[in-house]
């Protein structure tokens, strides 16, 4: 079991008020308050919630969001003495998603979020949630309840859900099967929401994905080709970023979005290393890679390989630079490249590295050719590191070619469906 690393309040306060403005609430106030004792009912002590009153009339606000998880029961309390609409950092979290999802997978996934979260919140204390009568004759009693018959509306609508993401679930392996069969080696960017995946992503690809300072500015996963040293092609894939108290339901929801890391063959986790809390925040994304298989808990071998980028550089201070770098050098088994995806400082330093972990198992291999097959022949000097090419003499077929390549077990297989 990892041991959990600490956010300081200010930070956790920041977060909750990044998360706001990610989906254009204006944050009138914002302060934390200390609860020795959580109340079932209202999670917050009686002189506790008239603060926030006071707060609230003083500023005009109409939304309170509790930065935390609340129970329906506490929820619905809370409305009822504030006189105000009431929300948790999970409903806060589930509206960006559904604000932002582009595609009709991540609208499914975003849907199936919120049902799932919906179904939580029906509770019998609804004041419009009566018994209602059913039947008809002798038969006439006790019909099932309106929450009763929410639950079923909602239990049914989820299972089309599922099913449905089912079906996207085997699109996508079936495209990962074909890129498989390609092959072409898979890069997969991971990282913290806000941690520069998007900026990095585009200084690679030179593709024009939203990449703006908010927290979720991507959701759906994005793939571009790029070109790596030795490597004639290769796929990077952007991802939708993490959160420290992801929602349960929306790991369970986007399982299918994550499956595009499983089948990566290197793992880029991006770190904004000029954040404060960027200790905690590489902690929270390694336990959800953890929980979801990809990679190996502490102690096991990791299953992919893995590359930490240490982003936004360019905002360091020269001690705090000095500081990095003697941690980098504490650290020689461990795959790191300092760059800045906003300046491109160091972006060829880990295409490099990049290339260099995917051509690690390469071996040398001769190959006798027909000098005619010029189309094989360059896609051997393109994909890989052609260290012999000489006259083989004469053959069936005309003049032959003798030619020593250094290639991947993958591209050695695809050469040979050729």
């Amino acid at each position: 079991m990892r041991q959990r690393v600490a956010v300081d309040t200010d930070s956790r306060l920041e977060e909750a008020r990044g998360l706001a403005l990610a989906i254009g609430i204006v944050v009138v106030e914002a302060f934390a308050i200390p609860i020795r004792e959580a109340r079932a009912g209202t999670l917050f002590g009686e002189g506790q919630i008239e603060n926030i009153a006071v707060a609230c009339n003083r500023e005009d606000a109409e939304l309170v969001i509790v930065d935390g998880s609340l129970t329906a029961i506490q929820q619905r309390n809370l409305e009822e003495k504030l006189k105000r609409k009431v929300i948790d950092r999970t409903g806060l979290i589930l509206e960006i998603f559904g604000e932002r999802a582009a595609t009709a997978e991540g609208r499914l996934q975003v849907e199936l979020a919120h049902l799932d979260y919906q179904a939580g919140r029906l509770v019998r204390s609804w004041t419009h949630l009566e018994r209602q009568r059913g039947g008809f004759g002798f038969l006439g009693g006790p019909g099932e309840t309106q929450i009763e018959a929410d639950r079923r509306m909602i239990r049914d609508r989820m299972a089309r859900l599922r099913r449905e993401l089912e079906q996207v679930r085997r699109t996508r392996g079936l495209h990962r099967q074909r890129r498989g069969r390609a092959p072409w080696p898979v890069i997969a960017l991971v990282g913290y929401t806000n941690a520069g995946k998007s900026t990095l992503f585009n200084r690679l690809t030179g593709a024009s994905v939203m990449a703006e300072d908010l927290l979720f500015a991507t959701l759906d996963p994005t793939m571009r080709a790029i070109r790596l040293p030795g490597i004639d092609k290769a796929i990077l894939s952007d991802t939708v970023g993490f959160i420290s108290d992801l929602p349960t339901q929306l790991i369970a929801a986007f399982r299918a979005t994550l499956e595009e890391v499983t089948a990566a063959d290197v793992i880029v986790h991006v770190r904004d290393i000029a954040n404060p809390d960027t200790v905690a925040q590489k902690q929270q994304v390694l336990e959800v890679l953890t929980d979801l298989g990809i990679i190996g808990a502490e102690g096991e071998e990791a299953p992919v390989r893995m590359v930490e980028v240490w982003n936004k550089w360019d905002l360091l201070t020269p001690d705090q630079t000095i500081e990095l770098r003697a941690e980098m050098a504490r650290r020689p088994e461990d795959k790191i490249v300092p760059l800045s995806a906003f300046t491109g400082e160091n972006c060829e330093g880990l295409l490099a590295l990049l290339s260099d972990l995917l051509t690690a198992d390469a071996a040398l291999h001769t190959f006798v050719l027909p000098a005619s097959a010029g189309q094989r022949i360059a896609w051997l000097h393109a994909h890989g590191e052609v260290v012999g090419d000489e006259d083989a003499g004469e053959g069936e077929d005309g003049p032959r070619r003798r030619l020593a390549v250094r290639l991947s077990p993958r591209d050695l297989g695809r050469f040979a469906r050729l």
